[in-house]
């Protein structure tokens, strides 16, 4: 754990409110999944929507909706894509993003930018690992699953 129970993955790049976390995969894949702090602040995820695979989604078009007892919205996109997968077992089992949400990716996506180019808009390494403590700080954000 890292801050505040919070999991957190160095290897992986983060949008700069640490929402989503993001790993590339072979080719111009990323797989899109929700960070501990964000599956804290939304409580127990409930249901799970994302747009069908073959779907494009320009930067700034949500990627997926996840509703939880407290809250629903979007899960945030930063990169011009088309969805290529969705994990089915997420889909099922939506709880999962709460159980391990570093394990539980939500989608695959095949970028259609520079992937080094799409990757230089996150953070990753120790820079995220400084801002995601700060983040679980700042909004006292506790991370635990049962």
């Amino acid at each position: 754990m890292d801050c505040n129970g919070c999991e957190f993955h160095p290897d992986l790049y983060y949008d700069d409110e640490y929402q989503v976390w993001l790993r590339r995969e072979p080719g111009d894949i990323l797989t899109i999944g929700m960070t501990d702090l964000s599956q804290a602040i939304a409580g127990k995820i409930l249901h799970v929507r994302v747009r069908r695979p073959g779907t494009r989604r320009p930067a700034g078009k949500p990627v997926a909706t996840i509703e939880s007892g407290k809250w629903a919205g979007p899960v945030p996109n930063f990169v011009d894509c088309t969805i290529v997968a969705v994990n089915e077992a997420v889909m099922a089992t939506p709880a999962l993003l709460n159980q391990d949400p570093f394990g539980a990716w939500i989608a695959r996506l095949e970028v259609h930018e520079p992937l080094d180019q799409a990757l230089a808009r996150f953070v990753t390494g120790e820079a995220a690992r400084t801002g995601y403590r700060a983040r679980a700080e700042r909004d006292d954000i506790h991370c635990g699953r049962g």
